[in-house]
Order: structure tokens, then sequence, then C-alpha cells
């Protein structure tokens, strides 16, 4: 393997939240050995904070980091070590972003499932390339979102609901609440493309960990490249990972 691919929530750090010092410290020590990337549907501001501003890389290290927000439909780099660049970033025409707010909105009006009954900030987010909804906000606190729909039954329901209505467009689960959607064949999968198109590794180059690896997931693309994978069960688990590829 030449280059180890992550996705962030729930594989290098909890929901929304910061990898934490030992993380940062297994992921600067697997760089010197391999480049990383991370393909994940977090936003450009939630990389920075969550897994950029926290590793604390010098420039050598920086440029063997790729990221990849929004499930792939963005990339940044940072090629000299001192700056990171936008390379590519496919974002949504204001007729899909209304469209798919549109088929929320339906399927929120019944949902067929138990919903929460608090929130913490916006449910739903437009991320440029990406709509995100998120069942209890954007900033539910990580033990709460853990108790809603651990097994991603509920969401599952939620994402049948809405491909009726928007069938042209992908829709996937991810993280601890959220469920993503993007333009047709934009997924992780197409981030790999994009891994192979810009860095110039193969699949068989490559080694994918996610924590949501199963049909309906926001992994479960990756796997159907041919790219190595292995699933985890959360950060402690990607840690012990890290370790056996160190």
């Amino acid at each position: 393997m030449k280059i180890i691919i992550f996705d962030l929530d729930g594989t290098l750090a909890e929901s929304k939240s910061r990898i934490t010092a030992g993380m940062s410290d297994a992921l600067r020590r697997l760089l010197v050995s391999y480049d990383v990337a991370d393909i994940s549907g977090g936003a450009w501001p939630q990389f920075e904070s969550q897994l950029v501003n926290q590793l604390g890389l010098t420039p050598d290290l920086s440029q063997r980091l790729h990221l990849f927000p929004t499930s792939g439909t963005s990339f940044y780099n940072n090629p000299d070590g001192k700056k990171w660049n936008q390379v590519y970033c496919e974002d949504l025409t204001d007729v899909e972003v209304k469209k798919i707010m549109s088929a929320f909105k339906q399927v929120l009006a019944d949902p067929g499932v138990s919903m929460p009954k608090r929130f913490w900030g916006d449910q739903i987010e437009n991320r440029g390339p990406q709509i995100t909804f998120s069942a209890m906000g954007q900033l539910a606190p990580v033990a709460e979102k853990k108790k809603w729909d651990p097994t991603f039954s509920k969401r599952l329901i939620l994402i049948e609901k809405l491909l009726q209505l928007i069938p042209e467009f992908d829709i996937r689960a991810g993280g601890s609440t959220s469920i993503d959607v993007t333009r047709k064949g934009i997924d992780k999968a197409y981030g790999i493309s994009q891994i192979e198109k810009h860095l110039g590794f193969t699949k068989d180059e490559m080694l994918f960990v996610g924590d949501a690896l199963f049909p309906g997931g926001n992994d479960y693309a990756v796997k159907n490249t041919g790219v190595h994978c292995v699933e985890t069960s959360g950060p402690d688990h990607t840690s012990q990972i890290i370790e056996k590829l160190l």
C-alpha cells in the first residue's frame, strides 16, 4: 500500500468533533511512511477544525495529506507545505438545491420513523456540492447523536422515501445522524477516481478505512471500486488499525 484513505466522522473522530491528540500523533507517524487522504461528507471548514488544525504538520508531511470534503466533490492539497489550495469544487445548482430541499420537506412531514424531540442548530445544510441532513441538528452533542440511530435503520427508511422523490441524486447515510445528497455518481467512489487522476495512485496501492461500508452507508461506494477496505467501529479501533500499518 502507498496511500491510506480515511473517512472522518466515526472513523478518525467522533461526529463533528476534533481528532484527539493520540490520533494526531498516529496520523503524523503514518504520514512519514504513507500518503494519507480523507474523503468525508463534511465541508472544508469541518476538515479544517476537526483535522487540519489539530495535526500541526511540518511542510513535508503537509504535502503528503490530501483532503476530499463533501464526499469527494471537492479536493484540497498543500503542494508547497505552506497553504491549502482548492483544486476543484462541483457545487449543486440553485435548481438542484431547491429540488432536494423540497424532497426533505415532504419526507420530514411524514417520516415513518420516530424523530428527535430536540434539535441543536439547523437540520439541513447546503455544503455547496452536497446537501446534508442532520436529524438532531448540526450542533448536537455526540452523546445525544449516538442514541438516535446507532444501527442506521431509521436513516435507511428516510433514504428510501427520498429516493422515490429525487431518484436522480445519490443519497447515503453517514456520520451519526446524517444523510448526504449529491449528484448521481458523485460519491466516495468518485473521490477514489480523483485520487487516481490527481495523485497517480492505482487502486491496488490504496487502503480505505471507514465506519459505513454497509449498503446505504456513505463509505459503501468505495467497496465497489475494488479498493481494499477495512471497516472500523470508531476512532479507537482506527488507532489500532494505524498501529498495525506502522
